[in-house]
This record gives structure tokens, C-alpha cells and sequence, in this order.
């Protein structure tokens, strides 16, 4: 039995921002880890939004986990999913019915979309969590514009132009002013049946208003911005049904065939197998050292941990929180290891950004507060730096100038086969 398997053993469940970063802080570590996720590549989800509106293609916000790994000799990458959790004999149990062993855990697997109870709606209104999802959109709302070109009844092709965001977060606000601005811009002098200019979009919040985790007075000049680029805004007013028609706002059928879901996440569903109590949105109430309470081995980090910050507010689902989050379970395991305890973790917030469209953006830093194009160059510059590799960085930042200046957009390719719009029936083995 060689050393390196004598070694403790750190499983870490998820890629995303959490995962990625504890592994990589705990790169000279006396530890052997697995890093286990069911896709192959960590993705850069603030920009998903971009593929799915075709302003970037998969590869510039995605890399191989393996490839961002490969120089990490204590890290083996695993693919695969983890369906369940035996924390007192410190297994996961992957779908494929094999168990993984360990002496740590962290436990990394984000959220997915929440339908508030109204899980039958994920078919007509598609989410934003995974490439998958940025890749099935970006060809329903490509083929809305084509099949409204075919059409020859008036009220059909009405409703294939008309387009639905479901919540005024950040991905909704980021979806729908992008959306306005390819029907307005990039679509332009391309279809002969349709003008793309008179497609409806609207973004719809249950909520008094767009962005609320912003201050008031920028949740108020986004909403200008986005009425500037076409889009329709409603605010107060749930929607209350989705189907293949349409949606109901309130006691209100509208007709459209496009509705993208964009309003609640809940916390991946492996956090039940852990036995300890969760919060309403399924996630851990973990220890100030976001161990699990009861299991000072396992640790939960990113969007499945519920972490209040010393104000007494929840720390928020971002990428920052994420990252942050990571760093510190390595730091605290590294203590573990050592026979410490790690001091509690503290969120710094550097702020809040969105962007609306082009060249409009809203920044919050603290009471310093920004929108229009100043905020947008600021917004630009944040997200490419982020950027995991440097080729994406240049690759991104080249995209972008060129969609800046033509308004056009290069990742306008429809993949795949399937209905109108609708995922295509998995085909079996």
C-alpha cells in the first residue's frame, strides 16, 4: 500500500465555484482528493445567460475540470452522480450503484430550479442552471423567430413573437434585456414575413420590483433602462399558470410560446440524505465553519449552505459567497488536519452587479452606485477578469467587442432536432 493512499481521503461533491476552489486551495495539501460532478467542465454561471441568447458559445464560459486540475497531482477528477449520503459510515452512493469512501466531505451541488409546487410547468418554461439548459433555450428562442415566419394566421405568429421572463432577479433582468435587443438589433433585415422588432417581451416579478436585492433608486433606473430597450415590465402581479400556449398573469391568459423560468431556485436534493434539519429552501443551516451540525467532517459550501452574516442576513447565492465559501473549508480542513478548529467564516461583500443590456448596467458597491454605460464597462470588466482561463478571458472579451460594435451575434447556430422548441425525446442506448 503506497503512502498516497495512506493519506486522508476529501471528497468533494460539485465543480462549481465552492468545489473548485477548495480543491485548488488545498493543491499542496497532505490529502488525496476526489472531486466528483456529472458534467466534465466547470461552468461560469453568470455568463450562461450569453449562451443562451447566442452572444457566446458553450466552450468561452466553460473549461474541462480535468484540464483546470491537471497540474494538481493530489486531485483525481471523478465523473459521475451522487444520489445519496451515508454520513455515519461516511459513504456516497453514486447512481451507478458504486459507493465512494471518506474521511472528509464536501458537499458542493448547488441548486436547480424551484416551481413553487408547480413542477409541471418545467416543460413549458425552461430554466437557466447548466449548459444543457443555455443550449436547449438558445434553440427555442431561435426557432420562435422562425417558426413566427412560417406562420400565416395572425394571432399564431403573434404568439410565437411573443416572449415571457418569469422573475426580476439578475438572470431575469440579464435575459429579458438581452432578448429585447436581438429582436430590436440582430434580427433586424433578416426575415421577410416578420418584422423580429414587434416581438413582445416581457419580464414578469410577483414582487413590488425588478432586482430587490438592489437599493431602490437602481432598482427603478434598470427598470428604465429595460422599458428603453423594449422591454414590457410587470411588477405586483404573480403568474399563476404555464402551459404550451401561454401563461396566466393574474386572472389574464396571455398568449406566448416561449416562457423561460428565471423566478426560485431549491437546494440540490442530496442535502435530505445528511439527517439534519434544512431551511424552506432545502438548504443547510451549517456551523460558523460551514460544517454540518452533529458532523464535524462533512462540510457544505455554495448555494446548499444557508449561512447568516454577522448582520444577521442570509449570505447570498452568488458566485463571490461561493468562492469564498470554498477557501474557507479548505482552510478549516487544512486546521482539521493539523488538530485545530477554524475560526468561523465571514462574508465580505464586494457589492452587487447586473447588466440590462447593451451598454446598460446597474453596480451597488456599498452605497456607491452606478448604472448606464459607466456601470456597464465596470460590469464588463469584473466578469472577464473572473473568467477561470486566460484564453477564455481574450476569447470573451473579443466576442464581445464584436457583438458591441455589429450587433451581431455569433453563436446564432440552432443545434438539434425535436418539436417546436420542446427537448427532444431521449433516444435510448
Amino acid at each position: 500500500m503506497n503512502h498516497h493512499n495512506r493519506l486522508p481521503h476529501l471528497l468533494v461533491i460539485g465543480g462549481g465555484f465552492a468545489g473548485l476552489w477548495a480543491t485548488r486551495v488545498l493543491a499542496g495539501a497532505p490529502l488525496r482528493i476526489t472531486l466528483l460532478d456529472r458534467s466534465n467542465h466547470h461552468l461560469f454561471q453568470p455568463l450562461l445567460y450569453q449562451v443562451a441568447t447566442a452572444g457566446l458559445s458553450a466552450p468561452d464560459i466553460a473549461a474541462p475540470l480535468r484540464h483546470i486540475l491537471r497540474r494538481q497531482r493530489n486531485v483525481e477528477v471523478r465523473l459521475g452522480e451522487a444520489t445519496s449520503i451515508d454520513p455515519a459510515r461516511r459513504q456516497v452512493v453514486l447512481a451507478d450503484g458504486t459507493a465512494l469512501d471518506f474521511d472528509y466531505l464536501l458537499l458542493a451541488s448547488g441548486a436547480t430550479h424551484a416551481y413553487f409546487g408547480n413542477d409541471h410547468w418545467a416543460g413549458h418554461a425552461p430554466g437557466l442552471k447548466s449548459l444543457d439548459d443555455a443550449l436547449h433555450l438558445r434553440r427555442r428562442l431561435l426557432l420562435a423567430f422562425e417558426r413566427a415566419e412560417a406562420c400565416t394566421d395572425p394571432g399564431e405568429r403573434a404568439a410565437w413573437l411573443s416572449f415571457a421572463i418569469v422573475g426580476g432577479g439578475p438572470t431575469g433582468v440579464e435575459l429579458a434585456g438581452t432578448l429585447a435587443e436581438i429582436a430590436r438589433h440582430t434580427l433586424k433585415d433578416e426575415f421577410r414575413h416578420i418584422d423580429p422588432a414587434s416581438a413582445r417581451v416581457r419580464l414578469v416579478e410577483a414582487g413590488p420590483r425588478v432586482l430587490a436585492s438592489f437599493p431602490e433608486e437602481l432598482s427603478h433606473r434598470a427598470r428604465r433602462q429595460l422599458e428603453k430597450l423594449g422591454v414590457e415590465v410587470s411588477t405586483g402581479v404573480p403568474v399563476t399558470a404555464i402551459d404550451g400556449a401561454g401563461y396566466r398573469l393574474g386572472d389574464v391568459f396571455v398568449p406566448a410560446r416561449t416562457v423561460v423560468w428565471a423566478a426560485g431556485v431549491a437546494a440540490s436534493p442530496l442535502a435530505r440524505s445528511l439527517g439534519v434539519p434544512l431551511d424552506r429552501a432545502g438548504r443547510v443551516p451549517v456551523e460558523p465553519d460551514l460544517s454540518v451540525p452533529g458532523q464535524p467532517h462533512v462540510f457544505v459550501a455554495g448555494d446548499l449552505a444557508a449561512v447568516k452574516q454577522a448582520n444577521g442576513a442570509a449570505v447570498p447565492g452568488v458566485a463571490p459567497a461561493a468562492k469564498q465559501m470554498g477557501r474557507h473549508v479548505a482552510v478549516a480542513i487544512r486546521a482539521r488536519l493539523q488538530g485545530a478548529n477554524a475560526r468561523p467564516f465571514r462574508y465580505r461583500d464586494f457589492g452587487n452587479l447586473a447588466t440590462i443590456g447593451r451598454m446598460a448596467a446597474v453596480v451597488d458597491l456599498h452605497g456607491f452606485k452606478l448604472s448606464g454605460l459607466l456601470a456597464w464597462w465596470f460590469w464588463l470588466a469584473a466578469h472577464v477578469f473572473f473568467l477561470i482561463g486566460f484564453r477564455n478571458r481574450l476569447v470573451v472579451l473579443l466576442n464581445w467587442a464584436w457583438a458591441y460594435w455589429s450587433y451581431q451575434r455569433a453563436a446564432r447556430i440552432i443545434l438539434g432536432k425535436g418539436g417546436d422548441g420542446e427537448r427532444p425525446p431521449a433516444k435510448p442506448e
